[in-house]
């Protein structure tokens, strides 16, 4: 069976006839039952995740939830509709010849996501006309001898702002949809998964998409799901036992403090469910932190890490996982895109991971983010920039020298540990330390006692025994200042111990580690710290995380806050790259972005206005993200205000004048980003210096443009105004 860990918890429900039935059910996950009674092979959940190999998602279909029109004119609200729902988001009706279009392409799965609250009489019984239909559309795919996930999707009723105290109200409406379902479909065999849930949050509140808040929310979603297993495993079908079923955390994220709240029930047939539209910033993000012209070293070593949190979570402890959403929205990319799909898919193949592409056939989408368009379901065609995408991702599910799961679980590392009692004490517990106290420094282990210079840390590593969430292990200054947070390369779970290495905690702090004064724990969430000890340098070879980042520390104490800081970035002439200058606020890290692309002469001087760093911030980091391998910053200063004032105020193009082609351009960049923004395919796209210099309008700093600026310069020039210079 599964060991309990400090990461993945199990439970085991309390009711004797559980207990009884699990008691009867204590295979080992690699152990193929005979039979079942139909006299049909029985797989076990590893053995189904490898046959599901890749999947595709009917989007925006049985889930559409919007309102709709039927053929009469008669409209329906969200609340009760009947049939007409599937074309409301525009898609057309789901039919066989669709089901085996994916199937000829090389997709084994479909995952059908399904709404179905609007389908509900007053006693949540399903509408009988819209269960067959459910039905009608399972079978194009389930009689194709293809893998079908079935889940409860888009619920508003799920996904609600007082989730954390709606477990009473959800609990019975959901488990009536199942026990409904389960029994439209209990003599289907395990080619038919139930998905629990889609992406259960607290809809409407402020961390909604990101992490629980308390985390009891978590636990919310943990009782909902023990129910659900309950439910199914004590059915009357045959396959009550063996059916698979998918379990996702909170809003089924791949984070790893969020996963860490995810309790499963001690059973042999669950899966955990995860969405991993991941690097968000190449897949997704149309807003100023997206990039998507290269899959950048950056984006892949993001994804890495990724993909590795879910391996280390579950795969290694011998928990299935599949990933039923995924994919990249279409930015004109494409080979971009099939890079991002070749490690994604490589990967995952590796671990034994089956992702399920998510597909809205969204070509017309006005919001980019959202234009995952794969196959044109009207004429069965693939598009033609995206099918490369899905042909890159089959030529890896049939490549036989990629060895499905063959790296399912982490490669024994052979480190040996000095002994933790021989260690140096530096702090002596137990505290327990508690994220929700962060305003009262309440999260961390005190910083006034724990002195610690770096001739004390040099060469040797940092332990410390826990209980509770893995704690980051922070440096600062003697004014607590360049605060910089590191998480351990290894964890000894069995004892509690985890392990910094402070090679790579001084690589973390930048150029003069000697700064470091002092050392404190930190918790993400509720952790004991029971200790911390200095060790001796491990013995053994170390694979320490990829850097997904090129960070400079600054000193920002003395720099003149009306003026600014001035970069150079040297690299290959073209390269295209992005950062921020990064800074700890009075509560949270603040970061002011910039972006831009190597000139000619193998330089790119970025300007970053100081006017929003408060006073009282001693220190902050210059950060490069995308193509760090290739670029690096040489040399940076600060530019005194009285120094700033021969800027050509109003020049976006940045021929040294002020004009009307300025004013254009400014307009072009607003309404044409892609081709006229500072990450525009067109030569006479505006620069981020360019932008710093049009913002006229009521002065930001940030080179935030908008018509006003424009029109601003069309003043100056018709002599309604006698300066662009700004005023504060």
């Amino acid at each position: 069976m599964f060991e309990k860990s400090k990461n993945v918890k199990r439970i085991v429900s309390l009711s004797a006839a559980a207990v009884c039935m699990l008691a009867s059910f204590k295979l080992s996950p690699f152990k193929v039952i005979e039979t079942d009674a139909e006299g049909s092979t029985v797989l076990t959940a590893f053995e189904i995740t490898e046959e599901m190999k890749i999947g595709w998602n009917l989007g925006n279909t049985m889930d559409a939830k919007a309102s709709a029109e039927d053929e009469e004119g008669n409209v329906y609200t969200p609340e009760h509709a009947g049939l007409e729902t599937e074309t409301a988001w525009g898609q057309p009706k789901a039919s066989q010849e669709i089901f085996d279009a994916i199937k000829a392409k090389g997709f084994n799965t479909v995952r059908i996501p399904t709404t179905w609250f609007q389908h509900l009489d007053e006693n949540d019984n399903i509408d009988p006309e819209w269960l067959a239909r459910v039905h009608e559309v399972v079978d194009y795919g389930y009689k194709n001898g293809m893998y079908i996930i079935l889940n409860v999707h888009h619920e508003d009723w799920i996904n609600r702002k007082d989730l954390l105290t709606a477990y009473d109200e959800i609990q019975p409406r959901l488990m009536k949809i199942w026990e409904q379902v389960n029994e439209e479909f209990k003599d289907y065999d395990q080619h038919l998964i139930f998905e629990c849930m889609n992406e259960p949050r607290a809809a409407g509140t402020d961390w909604e998409w990101w992490s629980p808040t308390p985390p009891a929310e978590s636990e919310v979603i943990n009782k909902l799901e023990a129910d659900f297993v309950k439910l199914i495993r004590e059915s009357d079908s045959p396959y009550a036992k063996t059916r698979l079923l998918m379990l996702p955390g909170y809003v089924a994220s791949a984070d790893t403090n969020i996963i860490a709240d995810l309790v499963l029930p001690d059973d042999d047939y669950v899966a955990v469910s995860i969405h991993a539209y991941t690097p968000y910033n190449f897949t997704m993000n149309n807003g100023k932190d997206g990039y998507h012209d290269t899959f950048t070293q950056a984006f892949s070593n993001e994804l890495a890490n990724t993909l590795d949190n879910i391996r280390e979570a579950f795969l290694d402890k011998d928990i299935p996982v599949v990933i039923g959403e995924f994919g990249t929205s279409n930015f004109g990319n494409t080979e971009a895109r099939c890079d991002w799909a070749t490690q994604y898919l490589t990967t995952t193949k590796k671990y034994g991971i089956p992702c399920c592409l998510w597909d809205n056939d969204g070509r017309e989408n006005k919001d980019k983010s959202e234009r995952h368009d794969y196959m044109n379901r009207r004429t069965l065609e693939w598009y033609e920039d995206s099918v490369q995408v899905v042909d890159t991702m089959m030529n890896i599910i049939n490549d036989d020298s990629i060895k499905w799961g063959s790296e399912r679980h982490i490669p024994e590392v052979k480190v040996t540990h000095q002994a933790y009692e021989e260690g140096t004490m530096f702090y002596e517990g137990p505290l327990e330390i508690d994220a929700s106290k962060e305003k009262t420094y309440g999260n961390t282990t005190p910083g006034g006692e724990g002195e610690v210079t770096w001739d004390q840390l040099e060469g040797k590593e940092v332990a410390i025994k826990f209980t509770g969430s893995t704690p980051l292990l922070c440096f600062s200054d003697a004014n607590y200042g360049g605060w910089t947070e590191n998480k351990p390369y290894a964890v000894d779970e069995e004892n509690g111990i985890a392990y910094y290495l402070m090679e790579t905690a001084g690589k973390n702090w930048g150029d003069d580690p000697t700064e470091i004064a002092h050392m404190q724990a930190k918790t993400n969430k509720l952790t004991t710290i029971e200790s911390i000890v200095i060790l001796n340098a491990p013995e053994g070879d170390i694979d320490l995380p990829a850097e997904t980042a090129e960070i400079h520390k600054l000193k920002l104490g003395d720099v003149d806050r009306e003026g600014s800081l001035e970069f150079t970035i040297e690299g290959p002439a073209g390269t295209k790259t992005k950062g921020a200058l990064g800074y700890m606020g009075a509560e949270e890290w603040q970061q002011i972005p910039w972006s831009g692309t190597v000139g000619e002469d193998g330089k790119l001087v970025v300007t970053i206005p100081m006017k929003d760093v408060p006073a009282s911030v001693a220190g902050g980091e210059f950060q490069i993200w995308d193509n760090f391998d290739i670029v690096e910053m040489t040399s940076y200063k600060a530019v005194e205000a009285s120094q700033s004032d021969d800027t050509v105020w109003g020049d976006a193009d940045g021929d040294g004048n002020v004009k009307m082609n300025d004013a254009v351009l400014i307009m072009q960049s607003i309404s044409n980003a892609d081709r006229f923004g500072i990450e525009g395919t067109e030569a006479t796209h505006i620069t981020a210096e360019g932008q710093l210099r049009a913002d006229v309008f009521e002065n930001t700093g940030k080179g935030t443009l908008t018509p006003k600026d424009a029109l601003t310069i069309q003043e100056f020039l018709l002599h309604q105004i006698t300066s662009l210079k700004p005023t504060k």
